[in-house]
């Protein structure tokens, strides 16, 4: 009987001494959260807007790859009005998806595939950004940039580009860095 219970005792012992190994193990075993790659800002030949771009971003591919058929061209630039909007009823709403960017990213290049049928390109903003360019890419081939002139946005549902004689938006491409701890991108499609 006393030789079990030293063995109990013993295990016991041997327990408590290995669990804590093992839990430091596990610590040492998770993937510490990999630093965003940085790569240099690419625009295609043509590209309206000839201000210095950002030396280097994170570049977020989009989750629904389309493809523009057409070759690109670029038409002039607008410039964004920051117009806020309130949000259509959401029967007009056809196409939506959302990214978050943390200002530690700095500037993120994010890609939105559309590949939908609208009227206007609405954009909600929570959180602070700094906006540098959007481009929006048609089925036609044709893309309009959207220069944000690098102006910092408060949280609203913005206006981002109308085209009310309806276009097959393909693409979405947004420049744009998080000036608060978090910031949301909701993007919208509406008839």
């Amino acid at each position: 009987m006393r030789t079990l219970m030293n063995r109990t005792a013993l295990a016991a012992s041997l327990l408590v001494l290995l669990l804590p190994a093992s839990a430091a193990a596990q610590r040492r075993g998770r993937a510490a959260a990999a630093k965003p790659r940085r790569t240099a800002v690419v625009v295609q030949k043509g590209h309206p807007l000839r201000r210095k771009l950002p030396a280097a971003v994170v570049v977020r591919p989009a989750r629904k790859v389309v493809v523009v058929g057409a070759p690109l061209r670029f038409l002039p630039p607008v410039v964004f009005a920051a117009t806020v909007v309130a949000l259509p009823p959401r029967e007009r709403l056809i196409w939506q998806d959302t990214e978050v960017i943390q200002s530690d990213e700095d500037w993120v290049d994010l890609n939105f595939g559309v590949d939908d049928r609208g009227d206007a390109l609405l954009m909600e903003i929570d959180g602070r950004a700094q906006l540098n360019f959007a481009e929006v890419a048609f089925e036609n081939g044709n893309v309009q940039v959207v220069d944000f002139e690098e102006h910092t946005r408060p949280p609203g549902l913005y206006r981002v580009l109308d085209f009310r004689d309806g276009r097959q938006v393909k693409t979405v491409r947004l420049l744009a860095r998080s000036t608060s701890g978090q910031t949301t991108f909701r993007m919208f499609l509406s008839r």
